[in-house]
């Protein structure tokens, strides 16, 4: 399938049409998209017919609307202990990580949820935690917002699993007392961000994408009432690596206004990632 019309399926998909085609074969959108991309994986996927299905709205405990505020703190760093998850190799983690204890989210979960993918992609996505679907079935972004998520993945020329990992910021299910999703706290987030801080040395990857705000002030360490909008659209660093930030696919679910946005962030991943000559 050609670039043109990969973008077409995609855009299609996330109801950014219509879409028009120019003569010179660029795509040229309405309603505020970007006017053309140019900045596409050549290799063509085929398109899995349960991606492309209609999404249904999902709920979720994650607002990324900038006059929402998170009850997130930036997360101190932790050091290196001898039975730290930053003294780890990969199977030794995910087995720490399926017995933690370190905060009461274990107390209710039913899976940890690792992350799903390569270990040694050049691409890495992070939300913020598990959902209900993902306790259930110990995979991160399994229900609506997931399969958008790959819908994001297929624009880019990726799939899940294949040069891509996916993981977030906490591997418990955040709930309260009610048993709704919540953003976690910063004492989880700190009991937390120590194994996904030893999965992106051991990733190594070319890029960081982080989904949602959680993520993004995590991450970042930044007040946690900082607007989503004000992180979009700019390189962040992490550790040296290149971060963009967008919002989270459950929120676009709430949001589809918001979806030509997010293909503006995607371009941006894309275009860092050739930058750096991968």
């Amino acid at each position: 399938m050609s670039d043109v019309n990969r973008r077409r399926v995609f855009l299609d998909e996330i109801v950014l049409g219509p879409v028009w085609l120019r003569r010179d074969g660029g795509i040229a959108l309405f309603d505020g998209a970007p006017e053309a991309v140019d900045i596409m994986p050549s290799q063509a996927l085929a398109i899995d017919p349960e991606m492309s299905r209609p999404i249904a709205n999902d709920s979720s405990a994650w607002p990324d609307n900038d006059n929402a505020v998170a009850t997130l703190s930036p997360a101190p760093h932790i050091g290196i202990a001898a039975t730290s998850p930053l003294s780890m190799d990969w199977p030794q983690l995910q087995q720490a990580a399926a017995n933690c204890s370190a905060c009461g989210l274990c107390h209710g979960r039913k899976n940890t949820v690792f992350g799903v993918g390569d270990s040694k992609a050049k691409w890495l996505f992070i939300g913020e935690g598990p959902g209900p679907n993902e306790d259930v079935q110990g995979e991160p972004f399994v229900g609506p917002a997931g399969k958008l998520l790959d819908n994001m993945l297929w624009a880019m020329g990726l799939r899940r699993g294949e040069n891509a990992y996916i993981a977030n910021i906490v591997k418990c299910r955040p709930t309260d007392g009610s048993g709704r999703d919540r953003p976690p706290s910063p004492e989880e987030v700190a009991a937390c961000l120590p194994y996904l801080q030893r999965q992106i040395e051991l990733i190594r990857p070319s890029v960081l994408v982080a989904l949602g705000k959680t993520a993004a002030v995590s991450l970042l360490g930044l007040d946690p009432a900082t607007p989503v909008s004000n992180l979009r659209g700019s390189v962040h660093l992490y550790s040296d690596l290149p971060l963009v930030v967008t919002y989270h696919p459950a929120y676009l679910l709430r949001q589809p206004a918001d979806k030509g946005k997010v293909w503006a962030d995607l371009c941006l991943v894309m275009s860092t990632y050739a930058q750096a000559g991968e």
